[in-house]
């Protein structure tokens, strides 16, 4: 049996009742994966920055969140975050102190 006699089978209506419910569940899974992203880009962004570095574990994690987040056909409003986090320095800076002064 081919697609043509599945459909004259059961009917277009319910075919398309069908694929319009794929497709809406694909997207509502889409959509919450994108908020579960932003959101774990969001917090790691006050983490780290309060923190005053990130780690390269932490960095290359980011960028993996954000490239997926991307994919999902994100909407560019991460971009600057992204940018601000990638340029935290990966160690702690400390001053040295000059002894006697």
């Amino acid at each position: 049996m081919n697609i043509y006699q599945i459909i004259s089978v059961i009917g277009l209506p319910s075919v398309l009742t069908v694929v319009g419910l794929i497709y809406s569940r694909e997207k509502s899974l889409r959509l919450g994966v994108q908020a579960l992203l932003r959101a774990q880009m969001i917090n790691d962004y006050y983490k780290y920055t309060e923190k005053g570095y990130a780690p390269l574990h932490a960095k290359d994690n980011f960028e993996n969140c954000y490239r997926q987040y991307h994919a999902l056909g994100a909407n560019g409003m991460m971009d600057k975050l992204r940018d601000e986090f990638l340029s935290l320095p990966s160690k702690i800076v400390r001053k040295k102190i000059k002894k006697g002064h």
